[in-house]
């Protein structure tokens, strides 16, 4: 069985970790630290809800999907960036949306917010 797409890019991003951030663009980020890696999940955050609601508007025009579609593979790179920063491995996000899973969004929200 092949590792999935995000586990390989896990091991890359922790890779770069060593490499000089004039030739690498994520050492570039993990060299400014965690603000200048949120700021970048900020604006594509913010680009793939323009797609979002933009696809919403016109949900059968292809270049919007396509640019939603890449929009999110930005989003979640710089996420994996951050988790990669501070060691966080991919598999323990999915170990929590396991957990998660059948389990109704209300309830789960409400479990999470009791005082």
């Amino acid at each position: 069985m092949n590792a999935h797409i995000l586990e390989k890019l896990y091991a890359v991003l922790q890779d770069r970790k060593g490499s000089d951030p004039s030739e690498s663009y994520v050492a570039s980020l993990y060299a400014k630290g965690s603000a200048k890696i949120s700021e970048k999940i900020r604006e594509e955050a913010e680009e793939t809800i323009v797609e979002g609601l933009r696809l919403e508007k016109s949900a059968s025009d292809p270049a919007i999907r396509k640019a939603l579609t890449s929009e999110s593979a930005d989003l979640v790179f710089h996420l994996m960036v951050l988790l990669s920063h501070h060691d966080i491995n991919p598999n323990e996000v999915f170990k929590v949306l396991e957990d998660r899973f059948g389990i109704s969004g209300h309830e789960e929200f409400a479990s999470r917010h009791k005082s």
